[in-house]
């Protein structure tokens, strides 16, 4: 019998579909609260972070009433003969709101760090805020959002617990391999689910060796190579 990997085309379509989703909101919501001095900025800073501290299953709680079919956005999907739940696109839901917060902190920690002379210097001699945005910020914040994309990619790839809640365990559709070693483990198939062990501890390990590079790359290429 062929071994089933369809849980692990699953888990890279979902994984990359929401970093790249979250990669550009990351960058919009941190420079946009980077530059927020409202009375609500603490709550707002609150809110997009809590899915980071909140369990998975609670997050996919919120996610059901949202997404569900008596939730705003599942009642306007049912208008339109259609829902999400338990289908593919809630898994990138699921993974996005979970990994999220890794990128739009880190994120934000990396525009916090850059000198606002410099910036202030670029709007002096009359760049606009965007040519600002795209030839000074990000290059100099470019490291930590690296860092912050690695780190979402990493966190959605082993997103679990709000995964089941909102997609459920459908073989070849909502399957992604930390919902199939659950599985697996669950009925006593322990050399299937140290097979995917196997698996998503390489391909984290791969990302992360990729990052350890690049940021020894960037930092020879700044600094000059020390012997």
């Amino acid at each position: 019998m062929l071994f089933d990997l369809s849980p692990m085309w699953i888990s890279l379509k979902t994984t990359i579909t929401a970093t790249c989703i979250i990669f550009f909101i990351g960058i919009a919501a941190a420079y946009f609260m980077e530059g927020y001095h409202g009375k609500l900025k603490g709550v707002m800073d609150t809110v997009l972070i809590l899915p980071l501290v909140l369990p998975p299953t609670v997050v996919g709680f919120f996610l059901l009433l949202i997404f569900g079919t008596n939730g705003p956005i599942g009642k306007l999907l049912l208008e339109l003969n259609t829902s999400i739940i338990f289908s593919w696109p809630s898994t990138i839901i699921s993974a996005a709101v979970v990994a999220f917060p890794l990128m739009y902190k880190t994120t934000r920690s990396s525009f916090e760090q850059i000198d606002n002379n410099i910036i202030n210097a670029a709007k002096t001699l009359g760049l606009s805020e965007w040519t600002v945005f795209w030839k000074i910020i990000i290059p100099l914040a470019w490291p930590g959002v690296i860092v912050g994309t690695v780190l979402a990619f990493t966190r959605a790839l082993g997103e679990f617990g709000a995964t089941l809640m909102i997609a459920g365990n459908i073989p070849g559709k909502t399957q992604t391999i930390p919902v199939a070693i659950y599985f697996a483990a669950e009925s006593g198939e322990m050399s299937t689910a140290l097979i995917w062990v196997i698996l998503i501890v390489a391909i984290s390990m791969l990302v992360m060796v990729l990052m350890n590079c690049w940021s020894e790359y960037q930092r020879k290429l700044i600094y000059g190579f020390r012997g």
